[in-house]
């Protein structure tokens, strides 16, 4: 039992540590979660008197090892993430031109981040 007791606890804690990079933390949001919702304040769009449009489609380009450590795990990250920047968005009185979507690709190996965060404003299909 020590040396599963002691295995559990180190994946544990790395675990732990992966997640603290995407998602927030109690009191503090993590850091790709810092870095949505700033690409939604840095990338606002004014079209209006009380219209601000700002982007609705994220890439977020992850080390190859991270990426497939997330796409392995059972929970899904991407809809966490969307759902945090909809809240920001809903608190700031930001729209958006479509729905919502955050995609995590892998990153090219020659890349030394840990992430990487494109944004853009994308029309609902159809408009």
């Amino acid at each position: 039992m020590g040396f599963l007791g002691s295995s559990e606890r180190v994946m544990e804690r790395w675990t732990t540590s992966l997640w603290g990079l995407l998602l927030p933390a109690r009191r503090e949001q993590g850091e790709a979660v810092a870095m949505l919702l700033r690409q939604c304040d840095d990338k606002a769009l004014i079209v209006g008197r009380q219209r601000v449009v700002v982007p609705n489609a994220f890439v977020i380009e992850l080390l190859p090892q991270i990426h497939q450590q997330l796409a392995a795990s059972a929970s899904p990250v991407a809809p966490v993430l969307a759902n945090q920047v909809r809240r920001h968005a809903a608190e700031r009185g930001y729209t958006f031109a479509g729905p919502v979507a955050v995609d995590l690709r892998s990153a090219p190996n020659d890349t030394t981040l840990r992430f990487r965060i494109h944004s853009r404003i994308t029309p609902a299909e159809g408009a």
